[in-house]
C-alpha cells in the first residue's frame, strides 16, 4: 500500500511538473526569443526592466548572440537534466553560476575592486556540476602578482550571502556578472571555454530569469580571467 501511494505521489509530482512546464512554454512562446535588432510588435508582451538593462550592456560591448529565459519557481529544486530542458540548453554542462568569492587574508590596504589584479572580490563563473576550486584561483592570483605578494595574504571563500547582494545588485540565485553594482573583476573556469558548444547559461538578474550567450563573445567582450579552477 506504502509504495501504491508513492507511486501515485511520483505521477502526480510529474504531472504538475509537465504543466508547469506548459504554462511556462506558452508564457515563453508569448515573450518570444529575444532580438537585438528588432523592435517589439504590436501586441507583444513589454521586456522586463532587468532584461532590458542587461540587453543594452551586452549589446553595447558586441555581445550580439543572448537570449533570455523564465524558468518555474521550482527550477533549483530540479535535476540538471530538467533545468537543461527548460533552457533548452545542449548539454548540461552550459548549466553556470557566478559566485562571489572573498579573500579573506587580504592586506588591510585591499578593501575595494579597484586592482584586478589583486581584488579584495572576485566573481567566478563555474558549472554547476563542477566542485570549484579554491586553492586554483588563490594560485592563480599569487601568480598574476608575480609573486611578490605572500601566498598567506590569498584566502578565497565564498562571500556572505549579503556581501554579494550588496556588491551585485542581485539576489541569491539571480547573481549574474553583467551589470552588477560593483565592477569586481571576473573569472570563469577554463572548462566553460573548452565545451562543444559556442555558448553558456548563468543568471540573468532574477531568480527566474537565466541568460545565455555565445562564450566567445562573453570573453572579447568583458576580458575575464581564465583560470582552470575545477
Amino acid at each position: 500500500m506504502g509504495a501504491a501511494a508513492a507511486d501515485l505521489e511520483a505521477r502526480q509530482l510529474r504531472i504538475l511538473r509537465r504543466v508547469a512546464d506548459l504554462e511556462l512554454a506558452a508564457q515563453q512562446h508569448r515573450l518570444a526569443a529575444l532580438s537585438i535588432s528588432g523592435s517589439p510588435s504590436e501586441g507583444e508582451v513589454e521586456t522586463g526592466a532587468t532584461e532590458a538593462r542587461l540587453s543594452a550592456i551586452l549589446t553595447a560591448r558586441g555581445v550580439l548572440d543572448f537570449t533570455f529565459r523564465r524558468v518555474p519557481a521550482d527550477y533549483y529544486d530540479r535535476p540538471l537534466e530538467e533545468r537543461r530542458d527548460l533552457l533548452r540548453a545542449d548539454a548540461v554542462e552550459q548549466l553556470c553560476k557566478s559566485i562571489v568569492m572573498v579573500n579573506t587574508q587580504s592586506s588591510e590596504d585591499v578593501v575595494d575592486c579597484s586592482n584586478p589584479k589583486n581584488s579584495k572580490y572576485y566573481v567566478v563563473v563555474v558549472q554547476y556540476m563542477a566542485r570549484l576550486n579554491a586553492d586554483s584561483i588563490k594560485n592563480f592570483i599569487y601568480a598574476l602578482n608575480e609573486k611578490q605578494i605572500p601566498k598567506k595574504r590569498f584566502n578565497m571563500r565564498l562571500a556572505p550571502e549579503e556581501e554579494s547582494l550588496k556588491l551585485t545588485g542581485f539576489v541569491h540565485n539571480a547573481v549574474t556578472c553583467i551589470g552588477m553594482e560593483t565592477d569586481i573583476p571576473v573569472i570563469i573556469d577554463e572548462a566553460i571555454t573548452k565545451l562543444d558548444k559556442d555558448f553558456f547559461w548563468l543568471g540573468g538578474g532574477e531568480v527566474d530569469l537565466k541568460l545565455g550567450m555565445r562564450t566567445s563573445q562573453f570573453l572579447n567582450a568583458f576580458k575575464p580571467f581564465v583560470v582552470k579552477c575545477s
